[in-house]
């Protein structure tokens, strides 16, 4: 089976203004990559409409409102300090909520294997209540609460390697015993979370705090405990943050990692989960600021889908 590539055009309309670092040219540079390629073995599919209903599991129905009301005629609106909408965005927004909802069904019937969501924007700040760090909805979040609500599933993991902390996934499962949320990420560093005695409800959250200038062999020999407690929890279905900013040339953060580096982690987890979870994985594009890093430690990501046999 082949590795479904889920993404819209609609991401070229969520306009964050000249300088800001979530740009537009941060999908383009993955989409164009991917393009030029021409990788047979990858499915592309634009993301289908979903029920609204799927976000109220997610977001409270007053944030939902709020965020509706927020998207201007013209211009730009703030919905905090770094998180900016333009007209556009409504339509971007939806579908990188859709993009997930997609893959999840297309895995489901079989449609491929498993699947990348290459959207903006991205969603792992965003609190039930509250946006944000450049995110609007928490798609990963939308995500796992709709594999326990059509689905039936148990067991949802979520990995979050994203180089800053997922406050707003850890916020919004912190007491769900269904998800287990693990995250590897620069401390103390932006949301000022994610420290070790953050555990859940029911021991359902697990933080590995890295310090600035964290090589990739220390950040590797750290991961072996994620998937130590992957192998405990033994997730029906794999999710994962995939945010590219613990690159070493990326401008927002100071983790050494190097695009090879993101192979190996997908390819570590991947193996690791066959046992449990029949391959059931999809991924979602968080952060990631350098053009060409992001471009090369995605395909190295997407590559570890493309080979994994499940």
């Amino acid at each position: 089976m082949k590795t479904g590539l889920v993404t819209s055009d609609t991401y070229q309309n969520h306009n964050t203004g000249d300088g800001h670092p979530e740009k537009i040219d941060r999908v383009t540079a993955i989409i164009d990559n991917f393009k030029k390629i021409d990788n047979k073995e990858l499915i592309w599919k634009k993301p289908a409409k979903f029920d609204q209903s799927f976000l109220i599991n997610t977001h409270s129905s007053e944030y939902i409102g709020l965020v509706s009301k927020s998207f201007p005629e013209n211009g730009l609106a703030f919905l905090d300090g770094d998180t900016v909408v333009s007209p556009g965005s409504k339509e971007a927004t939806k579908d990188a909520v859709g993009s997930i909802i997609t893959a999840i069904d297309s895995v489901q019937q079989k449609e491929f294997k498993n699947a990348f969501c290459a959207v903006r924007p991205p969603g792992h700040h965003a609190e039930k209540d509250k946006a944000m760090g450049f995110c609007i909805y928490n798609n990963v979040a939308v995500g796992a609460n709709y594999l326990i609500e059509k689905y039936k599933y148990n067991k949802i993991a979520i990995i979050d390697f994203d180089v800053h902390h997922g406050n707003g996934t850890q916020d919004i499962f912190y007491d769900n015993e269904k998800v287990l949320y693990i995250s590897t990420h620069q401390y103390p560093y932006y949301p000022g979370s994610g420290s070790e005695q953050e555990k859940g409800k029911y021991n359902n959250i697990f933080n590995i705090p890295l310090e600035a200038g964290t090589t990739a062999e220390e950040y590797l020999n750290a991961y072996e405990h994620v998937l130590k407690k992957l192998k405990e929890f033994k997730p029906e279905f794999l999710l994962f943050s995939a945010g590219f900013d613990a690159h070493i040339d990326d401008p927002l953060a100071q983790l050494r990692l190097g695009s090879e580096d993101f192979y190996t982690i997908t390819k570590r987890t991947l193996e690791l989960s066959k046992s449990f979870c029949n391959g059931n994985v999809v991924s979602i594009l968080e952060g990631g600021y350098d053009l060409k890093a992001l471009q090369d430690s995605s395909k190295r990501h997407v590559d570890a889908l493309i080979e994994f046999d499940c």
